[in-house]
């Protein structure tokens, strides 16, 4: 059994908030859970996350009876899920001036059978906890995780590097997006952790693995309190699934 808490928040700066998250019923076959952060003037932002959310999850619920239920068929069918939302949005971004350049991350988390099925656009992050470890499953999609990986600057050097926010890819901008979509097993009492930046930016690893490990119910409310408290500089989204 799945059981999943969620919540989302403003925080302390902002004037609206442009993240946006669904989660699946519990009783679903298919078990989906997404979360968006979203930019772009205007309203742009709020309305790419929320879109992008609609239309991927439209695309899998309408196709996943029509497709072979095995590991390739899974991940591309959400392949083709995240590309028809970054189409949607892109198309939406063409229609009127003041949408122009609006994009949104866009994480998602199909469950099924045991396995999770991660689809992954942008720097909204995909955590796993088992046991005591908590691994991050997803690759931030920005200039700073770039510098990292090819050696120009620390992990650390990262944490505080003035240009943090700015995203190699994004869904929306394009006509064309190329998402990360992998499976990874999720077991018995495993716990995934979904947040956007505004979280990941304020919290360390190590703060969101106590709160998550410690209750998943509460965890939502005390991660999002906790990055307020520490500056809120961002719209605040976090949600938390346990394989019961």
């Amino acid at each position: 059994m799945i059981k999943a808490y969620a919540k989302s928040d403003i925080g302390k700066v902002r004037e609206i908030n442009q993240d946006s998250y669904y989660i699946s019923d519990s009783i679903d076959e298919v078990q989906i859970y997404m979360l968006a952060d979203g930019m772009g003037g205007y309203n742009g932002g709020e309305i790419a996350s929320n879109l992008a959310i609609q239309s991927a999850k439209n695309y899998i619920e309408n196709n996943f009876n029509d497709i072979e239920k095995e590991k390739d068929s899974i991940i591309q069918l959400l392949a083709s899920s995240i590309e028809y939302a970054n189409m949607v949005v892109y198309e939406k971004s063409k229609e009127n001036k003041e949408l122009e350049g609006m994009g949104t991350t866009l994480e998602i988390c199909l469950i099924y059978n045991n396995k999770v099925y991660i689809g992954h656009v942008g720097d909204s992050r995909v955590y796993r906890i088992r046991k005591q470890f908590m691994r991050k499953l997803t690759q931030d999609h920005s200039y700073v995780q770039k510098l990292v990986k090819d050696g120009k600057i620390t992990q650390e050097q990262a944490i505080h590097h003035p240009q943090k926010n700015m995203l190699m890819k994004a869904l929306g901008c394009n006509a064309f997006v190329e998402p990360d979509v992998m499976v990874k097993g999720f077991l018995k009492e495993d716990i995934l952790v979904i947040c956007s930046d505004g979280l990941s930016n304020l919290l360390s690893q190590d703060e969101i693995f106590a709160s998550a490990k410690n209750n998943i119910e509460l965890a939502p409310k005390e991660l999002v309190e906790k990055a307020n408290l520490k500056g809120g500089y961002d719209n605040i989204t976090v949600v938390i699934i346990k394989n019961i």
